[in-house]
């Protein structure tokens, strides 16, 4: 099939990943194209050349520096590059665009497209997603990342599938065995919402040294309220990459996932999984479907107490069950049979091109 994959543009879509997302859109481009397919990656201009890369402007991180100016040109130089981008795939040819990029230019202008488009729905609601899905006026297809995701679009959007999100099982290799000096882990983007703050508070009342990870994403953030408390037992590592992530996190008895928003999958549980490493968690947003008792233990929202305990049950879990249940549910080529099947099924059904006239069966060229 001929796919189109539109990519967020704020950070690159290659290693290291500065989030789940760019890891997300990596993996499904990659395993698509190995699978055959003929994907072409609308993205930033430092992502991964081998994943079919048409890049269409530069990483807009870059270019936010704090200052109102900064993030005006930030926010336009997106909105050109979109608006840019859906002019002129009108004239090319697709069998399926999937739009992940959240966005809400690739929504709103959906219906000038011929193909048939679905947006995968990675984050709770927003005010600038929100409008555009409601300016859309064509049949566009969502999907959600998990069942909390899907419950949380639905005064706006109905997405009609859920399909949870994957890692590669590879590059998270199972560690039977914790290090000898246990020590807990935070891994992800440094953010207040990913609320790294409690996790190191928790790790002191639990009594276990604290090993984090990740990029400074939030730099008045880690400033603040994250290199004050650092020193000790409380270690941060820096933005590794998977060979050094998957080391540090398969090394720790327990990892801790702290979201202070819905978080709407958690791909470090699944990650800390796969390394065979216990999860304790706050019970927020899809992180509940995902974890299951014999491989983590739910804590109360914001409390530190409770996250304490929790780190402290986790720590004595079989890590075995762990990978079991990385490899049942969060494997991505599940995830990616999963996409290809709805691909599939949405390239063969009849759709309307925009001047509204009826074109019955697309075309699908290629198919591996």
């Amino acid at each position: 099939m001929r796919i189109a994959i539109i990519a967020h543009l704020k950070y690159a879509i290659g290693e290291p990943f500065a989030g789940g997302l760019e890891m997300h859109t990596h993996i499904l481009a990659r395993s698509l194209r190995e699978r055959g397919h003929d994907v072409t990656l609308f993205a930033s201009t430092r992502s991964d050349p081998s994943l079919g890369l048409e890049a269409i402007c530069e990483e807009t991180s870059l270019l936010e520096t704090g200052t109102a100016e900064a993030n005006d040109v930030a926010f336009f130089r997106e909105h050109h590059a979109y608006l840019g981008l859906m002019t002129a795939l009108r004239t090319r040819s697709f069998d399926i665009i999937h739009n992940n990029s959240l966005h809400y230019l690739p929504v709103s202008m959906s219906d000038t497209l011929a193909a048939p488009v679905l947006t995968t729905l990675h984050t709770p609601p927003f005010c600038w997603l929100e409008s555009g899905i409601r300016l859309n006026r064509g049949s566009m297809t969502y999907v959600a990342v998990s069942e909390a995701t899907a419950a949380m679009w639905r005064h706006v959007a109905n997405a009609e599938y859920v399909i949870p999100n994957g890692i590669d099982l590879r590059h998270f290799p199972y560690q039977p065995i914790a290090n000898r000096e246990p020590y807990l882990v935070w891994y992800g983007r440094i953010v207040p919402e990913k609320g790294l703050d409690y996790a190191i508070n928790a790790s002191r009342l639990a009594g276990l040294p604290l090993k984090i990870a990740g990029p400074i994403s939030n730099q008045d953030y880690f400033e603040k309220l994250i290199a004050p408390r650092l020193g000790g037992n409380i270690e941060y590592v820096g933005h590794l990459s998977h060979i050094e992530l998957s080391k540090l996190v398969g090394g720790a008895v327990a990892a801790l996932c702290t979201p202070r928003w819905e978080e709407p999958y958690g791909l470090v549980v699944a990650e800390a999984l796969a390394c065979g490493t216990p999860v304790a968690a706050f019970a927020r947003g899809g992180v509940p479907s995902l974890l299951k008792s014999d491989c983590g233990v739910l804590a109360e929202p914001d409390n530190v107490s409770s996250l304490a305990s929790a780190a402290l049950a986790a720590s004595a879990l079989e890590r075995s069950a762990c990978r079991a249940y990385a490899e049942q549910y969060c494997c991505s080529r599940r995830m990616v049979d999963e996409y290809e099947a709805l691909y599939r099924r949405l390239a063969m059904a009849p759709v309307a091109i925009p001047n509204g006239s009826d074109i019955g069966l697309l075309p699908v060229a290629d198919v591996a």
